[in-house]
């Protein structure tokens, strides 16, 4: 997924933190670099998301605190302190599109220099509209004309071409999310999309290079990424999650939300089955007194609240990836992870609708993960670990705003960039 480039990874016993914003839990994770680039969590903590709604930040003081509380809580137990996080972002109109962009090689030897100013003019084919720019995913290469080239360092030719997915999101929220690091004392090492992060924690080699969907099932969103011939190839977010499901249940039988996100969790399925209608459930009644009687309904009117809403976010997903143009192309693996991802019977019902082959997806790619930490609701923050130790497999946001000067005041500029 690195598109070529060499990504260079930490040096061994170094610090790597990742932060996952989410819209009902925040969840740092500590890891320390080991030998051979692999990382392996040293702290965990998390905390009851405050001031997120639908993935974006609401509330900068209350969601402060909660991303305060997860960190130290992860620093405690790492006996680490920590300044730069890599953070997600869930919503904010996480949006993507296909650029190809060709620059003069300054050398006629393709250089560092050169992939940098090729990804760079990207930004001059964004649209007004499309907002802030997240990943520039180099796909593929060009030289004089001859594609196919997965590295093109070192080779001689006249002019570079590039491939490019673009991965923006509405500004707003990406610097509501950087003010709010910037309360709590952090900086954004990188902000990166929330199913891109997932894919790199849970995906096998596999998956990625014959293609594969990612669908992280999130408390406020659902988030799908597509990854294929070993590259991010398409993203997107829907304003759906496992926060909609319990809101849907404190509505239909009047209870209130805690006791919604109970049942949920306790008796809550995707599919009902033949025995669902002799289960009878406690219902607590919204502003009854604690001693006051308490209903019971059965199990099958529960699941029929579930149900609706989980197909809805099925149908939602499977209509953006035909509209995507990868509904076919990323093959019939489809790899489901996130906190929403375990209600039971989410698999059979995902497979059911998408008509495509279903797994839970868990991180698999970083050590020391515990039975609690290492499932489904902490695929994210395990993916933006690894991020943490490969930078910039895709453009940053700084090389983004590189200038594209020529002449030899600019190549010196260009140089200094690039090796200093």
């Amino acid at each position: 997924m690195n598109g070529g480039r060499k990504p260079r990874t930490p040096p061994s016993g170094s610090i790597v933190a990742a932060l996952d914003v989410g819209t009902t839990k925040v969840c740092c994770l500590i890891g320390r670099v080991g030998d051979a680039g692999a990382v392996r969590v040293i702290g965990v903590g998390h905390q009851a998301s405050l001031g997120v709604r639908a993935g974006v930040i609401v509330d900068i003081e209350a969601a402060a605190g909660a991303i305060a509380s997860a960190v130290h809580a992860a620093e405690e137990m790492s006996g680490e302190t920590v300044n730069d996080v890599v953070v997600n972002l869930s919503g904010g109109q996480l949006g993507s599109r296909m650029v190809s962009v060709e620059v003069d090689v300054l050398d006629q030897e393709v250089s560092e220099t050169d992939l940098q100013r090729a990804l760079a003019q990207s930004r001059a084919h964004m649209r007004l509209g499309d907002g802030e720019l997240l990943h520039a995913v180099p796909l593929g290469y060009t030289l004089d004309g001859s594609d196919g080239i997965r590295d093109p360092r070192g080779m001689f030719g006249e002019r570079l071409g590039v491939r490019l997915h673009l991965v923006t999101a509405s500004p707003i929220p990406v610097r509501n999310l950087t003010t709010c690091l910037a309360r709590t004392h952090l900086d954004a090492e990188a902000v990166v999309a929330s199913p891109y992060a997932a894919g790199l924690a849970c995906l096998v080699d596999d998956e990625l290079d014959l293609g594969v969907t990612v669908i992280d099932m999130g408390g406020g969103t659902t988030t799908v990424a597509v990854f294929l011939d070993n590259h991010l190839v398409f993203t997107d977010s829907i304003p759906v999650g496992g926060g909609h499901v319990t809101s849907d249940i404190a509505r239909g039988l009047n209870t209130p939300l805690a006791h919604a996100e109970r049942m949920k969790s306790l008796y809550g399925s995707a599919i009902s089955s033949s025995v669902d209608e002799h289960e009878l459930i406690d219902v607590p009644q919204v502003g009854e007194d604690a001693g006051a009687e308490i209903n019971q309904v059965p199990r099958s009117l529960l699941v029929g609240i579930i149900q609706p809403r989980l197909e809805e976010t099925f149908e939602l997903v499977r209509s953006r990836l035909e509209q995507s143009g990868y509904a076919k192309s990323a093959g019939r693996r489809v790899v489901l992870t996130g906190g929403g991802s375990q209600l039971p019977g989410v698999r059979e019902l995902g497979q059911l609708l998408l008509d495509k082959q279903v797994r839970l997806g868990r991180p698999v790619r970083v050590d020391g993960l515990n039975e609690t930490s290492g499932g489904p609701a902490f695929t994210t923050a395990a993916g933006l670990l690894l991020q943490g130790l490969r930078p910039t497999p895709e453009l940053t946001l700084e090389a983004a705003a590189m200038p594209l000067a020529g002449g030899l005041l600019g190549r010196v500029g260009m140089w200094l960039r690039a090796y200093l």
